[in-house]
């Protein structure tokens, strides 16, 4: 069976002792888990010596994970058991290290598909890699300040009315992609600074494809606009959202954690919660600002035309 190897770190501000009760109480585990965030209806029982757990949702799937063994401060070991989609197992093992005034955690996972998915293999490391990059970066919210900046509200469908828009088109590495979309909405502003008049509505980007395994993204930046000015730049482009159903999911926090809403959405196409018109790219749109309010006042919208 093709065998998965997952490792994830980070650096969290809290003494090691802090981190360590936090990740072997499972009552603290729905605060942050990158799983749970995507269906917060989903039934979550935890035992009462809080060393196990087991979920049961209509998204998510069921299982249960329990703490095997520990080494206090330092780490600590679980089983992990799906049950649906699939069945499989999984070890599964928190490492936690001091680095100066911070403490390094790293976060494993060994596993294995069924043998009809080997051709997953490298996606699925991909997909469970995020979920853990994700998990982390709430992890590092609830331990550092008591709670996670990142809410999802399920908007549902509606009705997108459709746009046409100037803005780059950008390819880059995933990681880097937080940059580049900077440079380029200052280059897109700098040009609307003198064109205020034809903005049309809300900017937004679309993201055109994820390559999962080689870690890039094409994506175009834009502003709606009520007409094509004639002076645009050589590095701007023109182009169109037609008008489209949507499956919307609002996302609140710093854009550092719009992944959940992103997942969340994957999850919810996956489970035919609707049906995608893969004919149309999904793009979020942004409803405020940086600098205007607060990271975690960010309020961005995530959309799914569907059909």
């Amino acid at each position: 069976m093709p065998k998965m190897h997952i490792t994830k770190s980070t650096l969290i501000a809290a003494p090691i002792e802090k981190i360590y009760n936090t990740l072997v109480d499972f009552n603290h585990w729905t605060a942050w888990s990158p799983w749970l965030i995507q269906e917060p209806e989903a039934t979550v029982k935890v035992s009462d010596d809080a060393r196990s757990y087991e979920w049961e949702g209509d998204r998510i799937g069921s299982g249960n994970m329990k703490v095997i063994s520990s080494s206090e401060n330092r780490s600590i070991d679980y089983d992990l058991t799906f049950l649906k989609p699939w069945k499989s197992t999984a070890k599964v093992r928190f490492e936690m290290e001091p680095q100066g005034d911070k403490t390094k955690v790293t976060w494993l996972m060994d596993s294995s598909l069924p043998f009809f998915m080997f051709w997953m293999k490298n996606m699925m490391e991909a997909f469970v890699g995020m979920d853990y990059d994700r998990g982390l970066a709430m992890l590092k919210d609830y331990i550092e300040d008591g709670e996670v900046h990142s809410k999802l509200d399920f908007k549902g469908t509606s009705t997108y009315p459709g746009c046409t828009y100037v803005g780059i088109k950008t390819t880059c590495a995933m990681e880097k992609v937080g940059d580049e979309m900077k440079e380029d909405f200052t280059k897109i502003w700098n040009f609307f600074s003198d064109h205020k008049d034809i903005i049309a509505a809300e900017p937004f980007s679309i993201y055109h494809k994820w390559d999962m395994v080689k870690k890039q993204v094409t994506y175009t930046s834009g502003v709606p606009v009520k007409n094509i000015p004639s002076n645009l730049p050589n590095e701007l482009i023109t182009g169109e959202i037609p008008q489209t159903g949507v499956y919307t999911v609002g996302h609140t926090g710093p854009y550092a954690h719009l992944g959940n809403a992103w997942s969340t959405l994957y999850n919810m196409q996956r489970s035919k919660v609707f049906h995608t018109n893969k004919k149309i790219s999904p793009f979020e749109t942004y409803k405020n600002n940086p600098g205007e309010v607060s990271d975690n006042e960010l309020v961005t919208e995530v959309h799914f035309a569907v059909k």
